[in-house]
C-alpha cells in the first residue's frame, strides 16, 4: 500500500474524479459550504498524488495543514477567506487545463505553430514572440510545448543555429508576456483576488502596453542571423494558417468578452467569471468534437495535482497569511507616503531574486499580494498590481527554474540556465528597471 501510494501514477482515476468534483463544487455558489467542500476535495486530490508532487508542492501542502491550525487558533476568520481563495483559484486552474487539452486537439494549432517560422529574421522573431503570447492566453505553458516542439525538430534536423536560438528566445519571452496582461492568466486573477480594490480592466490596461514593450524590446536582445537555407518546415507555404489564426483569436476574444461580461454585468468575482467563460468554451469544444469525430472523452486531471498544490495552495496560504498579518499589524497600520513607491519599485526585483533561487512566482505573488494588499493605499494599487504581474512575467522568462524554462530545455535541448542568464540576463535587468520606475510613478499620491 505504501509503495503504491508513492508511485507517480497512484490513484490516477480517483484523483481525476476528485479534481472534476472540486471544479463543479467550486463554481456551485448556491451550495452551502461549497468553498470548504471544494478545498477539501482539492487537498485530497493533491495528497493522493504525493508520489507525483514536486518538493515545493509537498511543502505547500504541509503548510496548508499547519497554517489552517494556526489560523483557527489566532484568527478563525482567516480560514473561510483562505478556503474561498483556494476553491476559486483551484476551479480556474482545472478549467484552464481542460481548455488547453481541448484546444490542443485542434489541427489549427499545428498550422499556427508552423506559420510562426515564416519570414525574415526580425519579423519571424516578433511573430513568434507575439504568436506565443497569444497562444498562451488559453493554453498557458502548453503554448511553450507546442512551439518549442517545432524548434526541437529544427535543431535535430538542422543542428544548433542562431535561428533556433532566437526562436527559443522568442518563445520563452512570448510566454512571459502573457502573465503581464492576459485576462485569463493566473497572475492577473490572483492579483485582483489579493487586491480587491483593483479593477481587472485597469490592471490589464496598464499591463498590456508594458507587455508589448517587453515583446518588441526583446527584438533588440537577439542574435544576428546569417543567410539561411530553406527551413525543413515550409511555413510560408501553409495558406490555411490565416484562417487558423482568425479562428483561434476569435475563441480568445469570445472567452475574454464572456469573462468581462460575467464580472462587470453579472457581478461575479473575476476568478469565477474567467472560470465560467473558459468552461463554456470547453463544453462547446467537447460538443464540437462529439459532432465532428463521433466520440468524446474528458481529459484526465490526475496529473494536475502539482498545479493545484502550487497555485491553489499558494492562494490558500495567501488568505491565511494576509488575514493574520493584518490582525497582527492592526487595521490602522500604514507606511509613510514616500515608502509606498519605494516598496512598489522593489516588488519586481523580489520576484526575480526569488526566481533565481528557485522560488516560484506564484509564491512570491501570494506573499506580496496577501501582505502588502491590506496595507496599500487605494490610489497606489495600480502600481503594486503592475509590480506583481510585471515581475511575474520577467521572472518566468529570466530565471531557469520556471516550468516553461524546463519545458523549453526538454523540447529543444537548450540548457535552461543558458537560455535564462546567458541569452537574456541584460534584457531582464533592463526591463526590471523600466517596470520598477513605472510602478513607482503609479504609486505616487495623485
Amino acid at each position: 500500500m505504501n509503495h503504491s501510494f508513492l508511485r507517480p501514477d497512484s490513484f490516477s482515476g480517483l484523483r481525476s474524479v476528485l479534481a472534476y468534483l472540486a471544479l463543479f463544487t467550486g463554481i456551485a455558489t448556491f451550495l452551502p459550504g461549497n468553498t470548504y467542500i471544494a478545498t477539501v476535495l482539492i487537498c485530497l486530490a493533491i495528497l493522493l498524488g504525493w508520489g507525483n508532487l514536486r518538493m515545493v508542492g509537498r511543502i505547500i501542502l504541509l503548510l496548508i495543514f499547519i497554517l489552517t491550525f494556526a489560523g483557527l487558533m489566532v484568527d478563525p476568520a482567516a480560514v473561510p477567506k483562505a478556503a474561498g481563495n483556494m476553491s476559486r483559484i483551484g476551479a480556474l486552474i482545472i478549467t484552464v487545463m481542460l481548455l488547453s487539452a481541448v484546444l490542443g486537439q485542434s489541427d489549427d494549432l499545428k498550422r499556427i505553430s508552423r506559420s510562426l517560422f515564416a519570414g525574415k529574421s526580425l519579423f519571424r522573431y516578433i511573430g513568434m514572440s507575439s504568436g506565443t503570447a497569444l497562444l498562451s492566453v488559453p493554453l498557458n505553458f502548453g503554448s511553450v510545448g507546442v512551439v518549442a516542439t517545432m524548434i526541437g525538430l529544427q535543431v535535430r534536423e538542422r543542428g544548433d543555429s542562431a535561428m533556433a536560438r532566437n526562436a527559443a528566445r522568442a518563445v520563452i519571452r512570448g510566454f512571459a508576456a502573457s502573465p503581464m496582461a492576459s485576462p485569463l492568466s493566473i497572475s492577473v486573477v490572483m492579483t485582483v483576488t489579493f487586491l480587491p480594490g483593483l479593477s481587472s480592466w485597469k490592471l490589464i490596461a496598464l499591463g498590456l502596453p508594458f507587455a508589448l514593450f517587453y515583446l518588441f524590446a526583446g527584438a533588440l536582445a537577439r542574435e544576428d542571423e546569417p543567410p539561411r537555407e530553406e527551413l525543413a518546415i515550409d511555413a510560408a507555404g501553409d495558406e490555411s494558417a490565416m484562417l487558423s489564426w482568425l479562428r483561434f483569436i476569435g475563441i480568445i476574444v469570445l472567452i475574454c468578452l464572456g469573462a468581462f461580461a460575467l464580472s462587470v454585468g453579472g457581478g461575479l468575482v473575476y476568478s469565477q467569471a474567467v472560470t465560467l467563460s473558459c468552461l463554456t468554451a470547453v463544453v462547446i469544444g467537447l460538443f464540437y468534437r462529439r459532432v465532428h469525430d463521433g466520440v468524446v472523452s474528458l481529459p484526465s486531471m490526475a496529473m494536475a495535482n502539482n498545479e493545484l498544490a502550487i497555485m491553489g495552495g499558494s492562494s490558500f496560504l495567501g488568505g491565511i497569511i494576509g488575514t493574520i498579518a493584518l490582525s497582527w499589524l492592526g487595521m490602522e497600520f500604514s507606511l509613510p507616503v514616500w515608502a509606498y513607491p519605494v516598496v512598489a519599485m522593489a516588488v519586481p526585483w523580489m520576484f526575480f531574486i526569488g526566481g533565481a533561487i528557485g522560488v516560484n512566482p506564484i509564491i512570491s505573488g501570494t506573499l506580496s499580494g496577501s501582505i502588502l494588499g491590506p496595507i496599500w493605499p487605494e490610489y497606489g494599487l495600480l502600481g503594486l498590481g503592475l509590480g506583481i504581474v510585471g515581475g511575474w512575467g520577467i521572472t518566468i522568462a529570466g530565471t531557469p527554474y520556471s516550468a516553461n524554462a524546463l519545458l523549453l530545455e526538454r523540447c529543444t535541448g537548450y540548457d535552461a540556465r543558458t537560455a535564462s542568464y546567458g541569452w537574456s540576463l541584460k534584457f531582464s535587468l533592463v526591463t526590471l528597471v523600466v517596470c520598477s520606475l513605472v510602478c513607482a510613478v503609479f504609486t505616487l499620491p495623485f
